[in-house]
């Protein structure tokens, strides 16, 4: 019989990509998620009952048990970048992270792969930064066997960074952190690490894993621009500024009962004020010998569609180059 992975979160933007990958490897994939009925575009992944979406709380043990009996791997891809009602960075990110960590260890799991984030710091000012950490320390404490994947910001189709800022109305594109450096990773090299991992070809440990472009915000922006056509005035906002405005959103948010969703947090902006590049110590891709691939060749197969005229603007500028006899 195949072997059985269970994957927290595996329908998300990082999940969906190592779900399809260990289908594609023969495992039998288990995704667990809080609503499964959202899910079922995972199912596809594979033949027919081979992967399949199951309910799951990550706060709650009996949950967690529940989901992972059998299972001979473990892939935890939960993760906020923002609280909402009981989904406290707590609760997911340390507490959470712990959980899993701990269950798999009592179930006898074999594999365990933990993915966190650049910039985990349990020193760190920002509550997401602490809670990464703290979830790798809980992972580590009861897993010690356990693989921990750092990456920097993950873009692909389904990611939230550029795509968010892609579609953002008007002449002017207002930043927090411009100076701020990314190491951008494309999400199947993520996903690729992990499928790895899972299959025990990984030594165990910390990874960081980030592309090979470093930019700046503001020069991922002009990236981007470059890439829909479009031009906009980029605007970096001092910190301050970005604080007051995270302050704002948040106080918004709580007003409305989370009804109302502003476009940073206060905690956001204490992330930006550090960059999230790989550290010059750090395991990575070379260790795991993966080859990232570089924005430019993933960027146009998504972006497209936020260019003036869409997938026909090639066209355009194919045939402006037409020389009229």
């Amino acid at each position: 019989m195949s072997k059985l992975v269970t994957i927290f979160g595996g329908s998300g933007f990082v999940g969906r990509y190592i779900a399809r990958r260990l289908a594609k490897q023969g495992w039998r994939v288990r995704v667990a998620v809080r609503r499964p009925n959202e899910a079922m575009h995972v199912k596809p992944y594979g033949v027919p009952g081979q992967v399949e979406p199951v309910l799951c709380n990550i706060r709650d043990d009996a949950s967690v048990a529940a989901v992972m009996n059998g299972a001979d791997a473990v892939v935890n891809c939960v993760g906020i970048l923002a609280e909402a009602g009981k989904n406290s960075f707590d609760a997911v990110q340390a507490e959470g992270a712990g959980r899993v960590a701990r269950i798999a260890a009592d179930q006898g799991v074999s594999q365990m792969v933990h993915l966190s984030a650049i910039g985990a710091d349990a020193e760190s000012d920002s509550d997401y930064a602490r809670t990464k950490a703290e979830g790798e320390a809980n992972v580590l404490a009861t897993f010690p066997a356990a693989v921990i994947l750092r990456p920097s910001i993950i873009f692909g189709a389904e990611d939230d960074f550029f795509n968010r800022f892609a579609g953002m109305m008007g002449p002017v594109l207002p930043l927090v952190g411009g100076n701020t450096k990314f190491q951008p990773v494309y999400v199947d090299d993520v996903a690729q690490a992990a499928v790895q991992a899972v299959e025990g070809n990984v030594a165990s440990g910390i990874y960081e894993l980030g592309g090979p472009d470093v930019d700046s915000m503001k020069g991922l922006m002009a990236t981007m621009l470059t890439e829909i056509r479009r031009r906009k005035l980029v605007v970096n906002l001092p910190f301050f500024a970005g604080a007051m405005m995270g302050w704002g959103f948040d106080l918004v948010k709580a007003l409305s009962f989370g009804l109302i969703k502003g476009p940073i947090t206060k905690d956001q902006v204490k992330l930006l004020r550090n960059d999230n590049v790989v550290g010059a110590e750090a395991k990575g891709f070379a260790d795991l010998g993966i080859t990232p691939v570089a924005m430019e060749a993933v960027l146009p197969d998504y972006l497209w569609r936020f260019r003036p005229s869409g997938q026909y603007l090639a066209i355009k500028e194919s045939a402006k180059n037409l020389r009229h006899g």
